[in-house]
């Protein structure tokens, strides 16, 4: 009877120490085996030939499972005769199934360190007892799934998509506070979204024409809120550089200056790509040790401008403390619950500003969007809805959207 208890937990043991094994958080794992927690570090290495490992276990459960179930076959005998041979079989699967499987795979399951650490303790000389044995059966095993196709050469690494990355952040809980998910999350996206969705549009910058008289052009440097500003002549696809007004502050005291002179302070300007990912352009911008790019199209045409600031905003949010620049001027709340909106406005832009989702899949404007969806160029007081936004155009002028009115459809509505 001792032997047969014995017997049992074996099983128990090695039924656990599989489970354990294989449930155990591979990434935890390995970071506290690189704190040096002893046995992270056995449990790293015996998982390296998870092959191995599961041959040694199923090796000991099958020789344990076998010799208890012929113990259990001679104590029945013993105990009720030639009738003990019919009753060993159910009684034994019962106890095998309740107290070596369901409890023990359960527990470890739940807590596969505590099971597998203190485990590996004794499946790691296991391990080298049974070498010979399992060389055997593992050759025997791969002869047969190479018949399938399938090899056993070579493991594959645990490495994470970005997407699977995206449901850990996701899936994280309060053991990453939320703002710091939201940045980890952002940073993913980073990947999928290019310098054009972000830019300054051209026929929003703000720059320097070395074509308008001198006095327009130092009331641009004095009003300006922007510290760098692109200078061109007459068109900014003539783009000259780029002016640090920081580096101007002693010749605005002077009474006159000249073109000339602010040329002196102008670098040359950094053109970059419209297709560039942000987290590629981060990286560009890092190494040039640039702080503003010219975004231009195939043909070299400029399309607007980009900066460092801009990328980090996708990132952390944004940077300024004064509540009238954090206020989107193309977005007016409306007492009924809906927002009037300029055709011109970025989507992520209004994304970002009112929590929304719209999609941001092609066109980048509110204007654009409008205009993929109805193919064509709307008359004023038209509706239309984009999944779960009810659009009404207001005004319509220059072949484009000027304003519209959009509101988040609810269950009600």
């Amino acid at each position: 009877m001792i032997t047969l208890i014995i017997l049992i937990l074996f099983s128990a043991f090695f039924s656990s120490s599989e489970t354990g094994m294989v449930a155990i958080n591979r990434y935890r794992l390995r970071h506290l085996s690189r704190q040096g927690h002893s046995g992270a570090g056995r449990v790293e290495k015996l998982l390296r030939r998870t092959d191995r490992l599961l041959s040694v276990i199923l090796i000991g459960n099958n020789f344990v499972n076998n010799f208890a179930a012929t113990v259990a076959a001679i104590l029945a005998i013993r105990w009720l005769g030639d009738s003990g041979a019919a009753v060993a079989p159910v009684a034994i699967t019962l106890i095998m199934l309740v107290f070596a499987e369901i409890t023990p795979k359960t527990y470890a399951a739940m807590k596969p360190e505590r099971v597998a650490f203190p485990a590996s303790l004794l499946l790691q000389p296991l391990q080298w007892l049974l070498a010979p044995l399992v060389w055997l059966v593992n050759g025997i095993s791969g002869l047969f799934l190479r018949l399938f196709g399938v090899r056993t050469d070579g493991a594959e690494e645990d490495h994470l998509s970005p997407e699977e990355l995206r449901t850990v952040v996701n899936e994280a809980g309060g053991l990453i506070p939320e703002k710091h998910q939201k940045m980890l999350l952002n940073i993913l996206d980073l990947e999928s979204v290019t310098v054009e969705d972000i830019m300054i549009p051209r026929n929003e910058m703000i720059g320097i024409d070395l074509d308008d008289d001198m006095n327009d052009i130092l009331n641009t440097l004095r009003t300006s809120q922007h510290t760098r500003l692109p200078v061109y002549r007459g068109d900014p696809n003539d783009m000259l550089g780029v002016l640090h007004l920081r580096k101007l502050s002693r010749l605005l005291l002077k009474e006159e200056i000249n073109k000339a002179e602010l040329m002196q302070y102008t670098v040359e300007p950094y053109f970059v790509p419209e297709g560039t990912s942000l987290n590629r352009q981060l990286i560009q911008f890092q190494n040039a040790k640039r702080r503003i790019g010219i975004v231009v199209d195939e043909y070299g045409d400029v399309m607007g401008l980009v900066t460092l600031e801009d990328i980090l905003e996708e990132i952390v949010g944004e940077f300024t403390s004064d509540q009238a620049a954090t206020t989107n001027p193309d977005i007016l709340p409306q007492e009924d619950g809906s927002f009037v909106v300029d055709g011109s406005a970025n989507l992520r832009d209004i994304n970002r500003a009112l929590h929304w989702d719209i999609p941001i899949v092609g066109p980048r404007t509110l204007n654009g969007l409008i205009l993929e969806h109805l193919q064509s160029i709307p008359d004023a007081n038209i509706s239309l809805r984009v999944e779960d936004y009810l659009i009404e155009i207001l005004q319509v002028k220059d072949n484009m959207v000027k304003a519209a009115r959009v509101r988040k459809k609810t269950v009600d509505s």
